[in-house]
């Protein structure tokens, strides 16, 4: 897949990490990687951004950004309170299919899930997803809510006749309640994906070494990772 889009079920679930962690192994197996944030909100011009974050744990990866907004907004409502064009889904995808001609793997992350708008039109990350006729990767979290948004975001996929590759648990607890345990059962069957990793809470504090020899065992192997979620849900379940 040389390009892969990766959304959130909805905010702070753990998708930047979970990007740098599809990022590092990646690397890890050979591959040249790009990542590029479609709208960037909540960051001023001098600070890094999400794709900068990535690269930092993830290693030698191209990071950019199609367009940034300074306050912590969904993207189209950001664009209009800076007096700023908004960021088109037409743009990034020809971003992403640019850097596709030069790199092995580009990762587009979005900025929350999957229907936050872009612009006034409308436009989405889904509709990035269908130009560039890319496959969606969908973070989400591991407890209490998780089944109903990861449903209706996989629904919406199914709807649009996008491709769903699975599920990745953003933040794995150290010590998950009974909701998250079910959950991973659940998710699988709500969604009707497999899950395709898990990664451990606390993961985007680890040092960048650390964390890029760690990423390959919290991703399946069709994330180049050696992560097996029939051993891990028997070793988690309730």
């Amino acid at each position: 897949m040389p390009v892969l889009v990766i959304t959130g079920t909805g905010t702070e679930v753990g998708k930047t990490v979970a990007t740098a962690a599809v990022a590092a192994a990646a690397l890890a197996a050979g591959r040249s990687v790009a990542v590029l944030k479609a709208a960037q909100t909540g960051v001023r011009s001098d600070e890094p951004g999400d794709a900068q974050e990535v690269a930092r744990l993830a290693g030698d990866v191209t990071a950019a950004e199609v367009a940034r907004y300074p306050e912590p907004l969904a993207p189209g409502t950001a664009a209009r309170r800076a007096g700023r064009a908004p960021v088109r889904p037409g743009e990034v995808a020809e971003a992403a299919a640019k850097l596709a001609t030069e790199h092995d793997l580009v990762l587009v992350e979005g900025a929350g899930g999957l229907l936050v708008r872009f612009d006034e039109a409308g436009g989405t990350l889904a509709d990035v997803a269908a130009l560039l006729g890319a496959p969606v990767l969908v973070v989400a979290s591991a407890g209490l809510g998780t089944l109903n948004t990861t449903e209706l975001t996989a629904r919406e996929l199914a709807a649009r006749g996008l491709e769903f590759p699975g599920v990745v648990i953003g933040s794995w607890p150290s010590d998950p309640d009974l909701a998250s345990r079910c959950n991973l059962a659940d998710l699988p069957e709500v969604s009707g994906a497999p899950l395709l990793g898990a990664l451990p809470a606390g993961a985007g504090a680890l040092a960048p070494a650390a964390f890029r020899s760690a990423a390959p065992h919290w991703l399946a192997p069709r994330l180049e990772g050696t992560w097996d979620a029939d051993a891990f849900r028997l070793r988690e379940a309730p």
